[in-house]
């Protein structure tokens, strides 16, 4: 089957013409794991068309600056709905918190944050060995609705969601407009529709 050479996804899926280019002040960075080869329904592809997503594809980095691929400024945060530090408040349906490495709430601005791309267990084994991010700020969600997915890709909680869900929902709880999840989100289930179109 035909592939698209900017998503490499194949062109029955392939939604490039509904991607729409947003500005983004937040730079996301998206470590994923080698063996996520989910062409099809990998959502990557549409933060990248999207915000401008960077994405590092790998098992371990020495440090945020190595999985950047140079040196970095300001505050970074790693969304990370599990192993909430001790003490931390655990958010309500549809809430997104900032906490600092302490697990305090805060409203600090950001530079960029971190998303862990791959099934949960691969997600795990990014987070067991990338240590520096327990250096990092840490964004949790509680998702107010189900994964855009629906039945096409099972999710371990109801609660979890994909990288591209996770990633609209920290960025307008962190500033960003809410055009900006709408762009996210509408690239996503386009994505999805097409996929369930092709069978």
């Amino acid at each position: 089957m035909d592939s698209c050479e900017r998503c490499r996804k194949p062109t029955n899926v392939c939604v490039c013409d509904r991607c729409e280019r947003v500005p983004c002040g937040v730079t996301v960075l998206v470590l994923q794991h080698p063996q996520e080869e989910d062409r099809v329904l990998g959502t990557v592809p549409l933060l990248e068309a999207v915000v401008g997503a960077d994405r590092r594809v790998g098992l371990s980095w020495a440090n945020l600056a190595a999985a950047r691929g140079g040196p970095t400024e300001g505050r970074w945060a790693v969304v990370w709905p599990q192993q909430l530090p001790e003490g931390a408040p655990v958010p309500e349906a549809g809430q997104v918190l900032h906490l600092d490495r302490a697990g305090k709430p805060t409203d600090e601005k950001l530079e960029g944050i971190v998303l862990l791309d791959g099934s949960w267990s691969q997600a795990k084994a990014l987070w067991w060995r990338n240590a520096w991010l327990l250096k990092l700020d840490r964004i949790v969600l509680s998702p107010k609705e189900a994964s855009i997915y629906g039945r096409l890709r099972r999710e371990p909680r109801p609660t979890y969601v994909s990288t591209l869900e996770a990633a609209a929902d920290a960025l307008v709880a962190l500033g960003e407009p809410e055009e900006t999840r709408g762009a996210l989100r509408r690239a996503m289930r386009t994505m999805v529709q097409r996929a369930r179109d092709a069978g």
